[in-house]
């Protein structure tokens, strides 16, 4: 599974976990539904840094986290 994958799954799987619907996570980010349902699908595979990092801060977690990137992976990397 590539990262852009990760990423759209990993959208809609923290939203769930937060019990949010789609209409209430695009309001809390700032975006408009149909941009959140492009980006859960993978249709929006380009999202911008502010938005991604918005995402992150409304699911409570980091971008490593929101994009699929693993600590082991990026100490590998060091």
């Amino acid at each position: 599974m590539s990262r852009k994958d990760s990423l759209s799954k990993n959208i809609r799987k923290l939203r769930k976990e937060c019990k949010l619907s789609q209409e209430e996570l695009a309001k809390k980010v700032g975006i408009t539904f149909s941009t959140l349902t492009k980006l859960e699908s993978g249709v929006n595979k380009n999202p911008t840094l502010n938005t991604l990092c918005k995402i992150a801060d409304v699911l409570g977690v980091s971008l490593d986290e929101l994009v699929g990137r693993k600590l082991q992976n990026i100490e590998k990397m060091i």
